[in-house]
């Protein structure tokens, strides 16, 4: 159980999401887990998120219908574990 969770609500977030999960990607800190919440993005955003699960095991994607940025922190609190 990672001792760290980062929950990251995301919205049609495509062109800022890149430069947003590399940042994360090259932190030093292993015992840590990327919670990627997804709020019913109508853009791209599903796609890059997917690929950073693929590129690190820290990040996980979950998705939800869109509820707003509130609704989609507290998802991503339920789903934690460190």
């Amino acid at each position: 159980m990672p001792h760290l969770s980062v929950v990251i609500p995301i919205y049609n977030a495509e062109p800022y999401l890149p430069k947003c999960l590399e940042s994360i990607l090259v932190q030093a800190y292993l015992d840590m887990e990327v919670l990627l919440v997804d709020d019913g993005s109508t853009d791209g955003s599903a796609d890059v998120c997917k690929e950073y699960v693929t590129r690190d095991s820290r990040f996980r994607y979950i998705y939800k219908d869109n509820g707003g940025a509130s609704s989609a922190r507290n998802v991503g609190i339920e789903e934690s574990t460190g």
